[in-house]
């Protein structure tokens, strides 16, 4: 499967668009990132059009859907995988083999599975606010069904 347009709307819209390189945070420095947290080859003073952005994010999420697809076991809907790809690409593909959603996903406990995406909310032991508000929003894409009638009204 491929990240659908709707998937990557999510990715995007958490990651934010900067369209001007700017600093690690942590580091004052390496690595640089540009456009919706991309960094491969990116250096001070760089600028990207909304469009290079959106053509990296979806370069960039070839790993995440990599780790999905060869991690889960079960039948999976587009928003599903969308939803467990936004998580990933997140988190990294370690964290996502290593977790207790994906085991329980595995297991074809897909309600269980959809419950353990709140629980990834920390940098250290602080609660952050916009991953709770990310881990909301990829468990309500993963328990939609794909062919949900609201989403055509």
């Amino acid at each position: 499967m491929k990240t659908s347009e709707k998937g990557l709307q999510l990715i995007a819209g958490f990651e934010g668009l900067r369209l001007a390189a700017y600093p690690d945070p942590g580091t004052g420095g390496e690595p640089w990132t540009i456009g919706y947290g991309h960094t491969d080859g990116v250096r001070p003073g760089d600028r990207c059009t909304e469009a290079q952005a959106m053509g990296w994010l979806q370069d960039d999420v070839r790993f995440a859907e990599a780790a999905v697809s060869r991690n889960v076991t079960v039948a999976l809907e587009q928003n599903q995988f969308d939803a467990l790809v936004s998580f990933t690409f997140n988190l990294g593909a370690g964290a996502f083999a290593q977790s207790t959603l994906l085991r329980l996903l595995n297991r074809g406990d897909y309600a269980g599975a959809a419950g353990q995406f709140g629980r990834w909310v920390h940098v250290g032991a602080a609660v952050l606010h916009g991953l709770v508000r990310r881990r909301a929003a990829e468990r309500a894409l993963f328990e939609t069904p794909a062919h949900d009638p609201a989403e055509a009204a």
